[in-house]
């Protein structure tokens, strides 16, 4: 049988055959191309949102966490608050003092009193750990009015009765603007020592803020800036790159110490327990949430607050440095300008941290529960 006839292709249809053959191919690999493209940028997403989370804190008494060391009360919402007791019993006292303790401090901070002063006095003193702090649970919701009302319960548990006094050292000061909001029924005395600013308060001249926000280290400016606008995680991250310079508070450059502030705490032997407990729960829901509240949008602003005591049963104090880098007087000057009720100290060549100073906490005391004062 004969064999078909060969079909012929013309030269322009095998060309045409080719460009096909090229032009799949080429789509097909740009295909794969797009997707590999697309897998890389999820992944690449995917790890940046993992950086930028923060770790879980190391709850106290957990698998990971912490051991339980501190008395602890339990509050409303089933968080615990720990605590530590100073001074003469408490049964015994006449003077019941609440401690809140500076930024990246803990229930180890207290006014360093005489005991010469405690006895003469009677004077009792707890410290606690503020939420994230050390034996202190989380509290991922705080707010100025929720920190009032653990400070609140924390005295009704220990049964300081229905009036106490209430003193808020540097960062411990904002939390105390708080306790004047929100439970000044509940207060006998108030004494604020070199109480953070926050520069976005309303009633603040604009200039003025600007002014002292300038005066603060360039790192510091950034890092309050993030913490003001920007989300907690966001903070946490800024604060823990490597990248850029983060706080300078946080770090405690020398650059924020005036010359009397390096020579008191050159004599000054910090306890270990300093430099471990206020962290020990992990940065994000201690120092981080502390500076993403302390500097973010407040609900009030320090100058619209009420007097507490109308019929002078008690006042208000103002400690502050004249010297001081981490919170420039000028603004402290203009709140008690506008607040004449409040009882203003202001210490010539004072830095940050004049309670330290020999003799200045019993000056304080006898100021707040005396009202001796010799400024």
């Amino acid at each position: 049988m004969a064999g078909a006839p060969a079909r012929r292709v013309s030269p322009a249809s095998a060309r045409a055959h080719t460009r096909k053959a090229k032009q799949g191919n080429s789509l097909s690999t740009s295909g794969i191309f797009k997707k590999l493209l697309l897998v890389t940028f999820v992944g690449i997403l995917a790890w940046a949102y993992q950086a930028l989370q923060p770790p879980r804190p190391k709850i106290p008494g957990s698998l990971n966490g912490p051991p339980i060391t501190a008395p602890r009360i339990k509050l409303r919402d089933g968080r615990h608050l720990a605590y530590k007791e100073y001074g003469v019993a408490k049964h015994a006292a006449k003077f019941k003092i609440v401690i809140v303790h500076s930024f990246d401090g803990c229930r180890h901070q207290s006014l360093p009193l005489s005991h010469k002063l405690i006895d003469d006095l009677g004077v009792y003193m707890v410290s606690f750990d503020r939420p994230g702090y050390g034996e202190s649970d989380p509290d991922p919701k705080r707010t100025r009015k929720s920190i009032a009302l653990d400070i609140e319960e924390l005295a009704d548990q220990l049964g300081l009765g229905t009036k106490f006094y209430i003193i808020g050292i540097s960062m411990g000061g904002q939390i105390v603007w708080g306790c004047l909001k929100y439970i000044p029924h509940r207060l006998a005395g108030v004494a604020m020592l070199a109480p953070v600013v926050n520069h976005w308060w309303s009633g603040i001249p604009s200039d003025l803020a600007s002014s002292v926000y300038k005066q603060l280290l360039w790192q510091d400016q950034w890092a309050l800036r993030i913490g003001h606008y920007a989300p907690t995680w966001l903070t946490y991250w800024w604060n823990t790159q490597k990248w850029f310079p983060s706080s300078a508070a946080i770090v405690r450059h020398p650059d924020n110490f005036s010359p009397s502030d390096k020579e008191i705490l050159a004599k000054f032997v910090k306890p270990k327990e300093f430099l471990t407990v206020p962290r020990q729960q992990g940065e994000y829901e201690s120092i981080h949430r502390d500076m993403a509240i302390g500097f973010g949008a407040w609900e009030f602003s320090p100058v619209e607050v009420q007097n507490p005591f109308p019929n002078n049963e008690g006042y208000v104090h103002i400690w502050q440095g004249d010297e001081d880098r981490l919170v420039p007087v000028t603004i402290q000057r203009f709140i008690v300008q506008q607040l004449p009720w409040i009882k203003y100290h202001e210490l010539p060549g004072a830095g940050h941290a004049f309670v330290l100073a020999d003799g200045v906490p019993d000056r304080i005391a006898k100021a707040l529960l005396l009202g001796e004062t010799h400024d």
